[in-house]
């Protein structure tokens, strides 16, 4: 008997919709560096339950934009709210998001921001720290856009075609073309349904697979260059420096999914992407092939993340961030083995 994509993984908590339902001047929040997932799940959020004004309010301050998702913000045309709206909404819902310090704010704004409202808090990581008043995460759900279609579904809330392109291009992009194990059936029914609901799925393919700027493609190649194998090769790692993101033409906000370049070597189990986005602090972006899990190796780093999609910062250059990650990595890879 098929499944029920709306029944799968835990149940929406009795009191989300409800909240949800009765505020007047919500506000949504992501995570710092927003891709396509999170920034779809943000939009669909904000433009169902939009508030007494009818319109999405959002917080997405300046820079943390890429260029190459930009076409999601420019279809909402949503109000990206001022630090000072912060104060005057009634309820915050925060989306694909594992822990508070990490949600898109601006730095303006401290940890109390949401003191005396509300949060809900929607993810799917299995790091979430269940940081909201209300909180609804699912590890094992491939997207938060999967978790908000299943939201708006069970609200009995209209899928616009807008609303359903932002949401298939969120469950498109976090996994990765429909290709990881954590693409589940309830994942392709969701896609088949926001298609029938009008998903811009020829637009969104060429926007995220073909769609790259000339500094992106200049990136691009600096990485492909700076790829390397170890641990006979298991283990591929790649890096940008600070100096080589700027030549290019990019900051921090375009790296997102440039880790997809090591991952794409055969036969590799680990694949690492150093980027020092900023002088003196480098992100790791990890992934995980054949059942590896790199979600421990990232919390050892002080990150978090998916079992094999993973994440951390690290207050070192590059070169010593790779000193330090490698042998972790290579020792993590033979706990595994034994």
């Amino acid at each position: 008997m098929p499944m029920d994509p709306l029944t799968v993984g835990p149940p929406i908590p009795d009191n989300l919709i409800p909240t949800l339902n009765s505020w007047r001047r919500p506000l949504v929040v992501g995570h710092v560096r927003p891709d396509a997932d999170c920034l779809g799940a943000m939009f669909a959020v904000a433009l169902t339950w939009p508030g007494d004004d009818g319109k999405a309010s959002v917080s997405l301050p300046e820079g943390s934009l890429s260029r190459r998702l930009a076409f999601l913000a420019d279809w909402v045309d949503a109000p990206i709210v001022e630090p000072s709206a912060f104060a005057g909404a009634d309820g915050f819902v925060a989306v694909d998001t594992a822990k508070k310090p990490r949600c898109n704010i601006d730095r303006s704004l401290d940890e109390t921001w949401s003191d005396g409202r509300s949060l809900i808090n929607i993810d799917h990581h299995a790091s979430n720290t269940q940081f909201g008043a209300i909180n609804w995460v699912d590890a094992n759900a491939g997207s938060a856009c999967e978790l908000i279609y299943r939201l708006i579904r069970v609200a009995d809330r209209p899928i616009q075609p807008l609303v359903a392109s932002l949401l298939y291009a969120g469950i498109h992009s976090d996994t990765v073309g429909f290709s990881l194990p954590s693409t589940a059936s309830s994942a392709l029914h969701a896609a088949a349904d926001l298609v029938d609901c009008g998903a811009r799925v020829a637009e969104i393919g060429e926007r995220l697979c073909r769609s790259q700027s000339k500094p992106e493609f200049d990136l691009n190649r600096v990485i492909y260059d700076n790829t390397r194998l170890v641990a006979d090769g298991d283990i591929a790692y790649a890096t940008a420096s600070y100096d080589e993101i700027s030549r290019a033409g990019c900051t921090y906000a375009d790296i997102d999914d440039q880790a997809e370049i090591p991952r794409s070597l055969s036969g590799i189990r680990v694949a690492i992407l150093f980027t020092e986005g900023k002088p003196g602090k480098t992100r790791l972006n990890l992934r995980g092939e054949a059942g590896v899990n790199v979600l421990e190796l990232s919390r050892k780093l002080g990150g978090g993340g998916h079992e094999q999609a993973a994440g951390a910062i690290l207050d070192a250059t590059i070169d010593a961030a790779v000193d330090r990650v490698i042998p972790m990595a290579i020792e993590h890879l033979a706990r595994q083995d034994d």
